[in-house]
């Protein structure tokens, strides 16, 4: 079951009064001067936070275009016509600053920024309960914070706005260190004002646990392993998650916001504009589900070969074949983790899931370092996946050994394109899919961004 029901169209709620093309600058469709006075008025604005993270800018689609087919986990497959063709540049480093699909990600994340920005700016002058004040103000601060460490991966130097934006201000370009610093200090504030859980209709809010979890990612980026192990040691003593029994119980529509869960984005179908794009996306063929199968994001044959003989996770996470409605068996490589029927083209209600704890287990063995430790932590997401513990002596560096069980682990939850820069592994890209040529660390900040902010310039 949903947990948040969120408003409806994000767009509808808070649209741009700037010509600006980075979105900084929302009014309420209310009168701007009646809005924000109550705390129902920052709930709805809230709540079209959350809204606007399933865009498809964001996580209906943008996301996992440039974390995950821009890594060698997954490629776009063999059609580059019309659409796809956008995709297959990404996921070959062909993308020009005129891209699409680039330009949605950068403008869809800006708008959520901007939102956020106007409800820290607005709640401190607004009477209301002291709890429901600081619960807001912490989601506030987290989902700003994980639209920005995505836009400083992907984009590295960045408009840090902070404050709402005001027409004629001109926007100032930081550095990614910059704006890493700041996730550090907005996420300890919100990981501190956020609760342990929630229960009824507010579960899928962010909580403590969420906001500690990105906050541990952001310091493993700058490097500041001590201070993320600190952290993640935090979410595994206070916060109460734990690993499922069956990895193939993390998926389906049944199994979301479980046990193993720290954030997902809630997709609900219903033809009510909230369902996500995944299955038909996803699918190779019209044979699986109501509508077109697009056959997106596939997996590389370097991802599949990655898993190790009989290792449990790979049946639930993807497929290489199908059988089609006259019962031949076709061979496709796709992904399944996302899979459902959805009664409407494109209204599938699987959540994405953002954080879990697997991967919180597997973060702390990178803080530490090869220890003892460490491994026992990496063989307790091994022996769920029914494979034998590995030490030392195994074959290959802990840091081979470690990014690999990441790989498989968190395979299509948007992970791979940062683990690998954070890592400096981006050969293996090249290693995978033969026909790249060349790689780039950061992508082209959109080209109708440079020419209103000529101040910018492309990393």
């Amino acid at each position: 079951m949903k947990r948040i029901l969120y408003i409806i169209l994000f767009t509808a709620c808070f649209t741009s009064c700037s010509d600006d093309f980075t979105d900084l600058a929302p009014i309420s469709n209310r009168n701007e001067a009646d809005f924000y006075k109550s705390s129902d008025d920052f709930e709805v604005a809230i709540n079209a936070s959350y809204s606007g993270l399933q865009s498809t800018g964001i996580y209906g689609r943008g996301y996992w275009t440039m974390f995950e087919m821009r890594s060698d986990n997954t490629d776009q497959g063999p059609d580059a016509t019309g659409l796809a063709r956008q995709y297959t540049e990404i996921n070959s480093f062909t993308e020009d600053a005129l891209n699409e699909q680039v330009t949605s990600v950068w403008s869809e994340s800006y708008k959520v920024i901007s939102n956020c920005n106007v409800i820290l700016s607005r709640i401190d002058g607004v009477e209301m309960d002291a709890s429901l004040k600081s619960r807001i103000t912490g989601e506030a601060l987290f989902i700003r914070s994980l639209m920005f460490y995505h836009l400083a991966i992907a984009f590295g130097n960045i408009p840090l706005q902070l404050e709402p934006f005001v027409s004629g201000d001109e926007l100032t370009q930081v550095d990614q260190t910059t704006v890493l610093n700041q996730l550090i200090v907005d996420l300890a504030e919100a990981e501190a004002g956020l609760p342990v859980a929630y229960s009824g209709s507010d579960i899928g809010r962010a909580t403590k646990g969420a906001a500690a979890t990105l906050l541990a990612k952001v310091l493993l980026t700058t490097g500041d392993d001590a201070a993320a192990a600190t952290v993640l040691r935090r979410i595994i003593s206070d916060y109460g998650y734990e690993l499922l029994d069956d990895y193939a119980d993390l998926w389906g529509v049944g199994n979301e916001n479980n046990a193993e869960s720290i954030f997902e984005i809630q997709f609900i179908s219903g033809g009510i504009g909230q369902g996500s794009l995944f299955t038909n996306d996803f699918s190779p063929s019209t044979d699986l589900q109501t509508g077109s199968g697009f056959g997106r994001n596939r997996p590389t044959i370097s991802l599949m070969e990655a898993y190790e003989e009989d290792d449990l996770r790979y049946d639930p996470s993807m497929d290489d074949t199908y059988v089609n409605l006259e019962g031949e068996t076709i061979e496709a490589r796709y992904v399944k983790k996302f899979w459902s029927d959805p009664a409407i083209e494109n209204d599938s209600d699987i959540n994405f899931v953002v954080f879990r704890y697997a991967d919180v287990l597997l973060m702390l063995a990178e803080a530490l370092g090869e220890t003892g430790e460490s491994y026992d932590l990496i063989n307790e997401v091994r022996q769920r996946a029914g494979l034998e513990d590995i030490d030392a002596s195994t074959p290959g560096s802990f840091e081979e050994k470690l990014l690999n069980e990441r790989r498989v682990e968190l395979a299509f939850e948007n992970h791979r394109w940062p683990d690998l820069k954070r890592f400096n592994a981006e050969s293996k890209i090249q290693e995978a899919e033969s026909f790249i040529t060349a790689t780039r660390e950061y992508f082209y900040i959109p080209q109708r961004e440079i020419d209103i902010n000529p101040n910018f310039e492309q990393n």
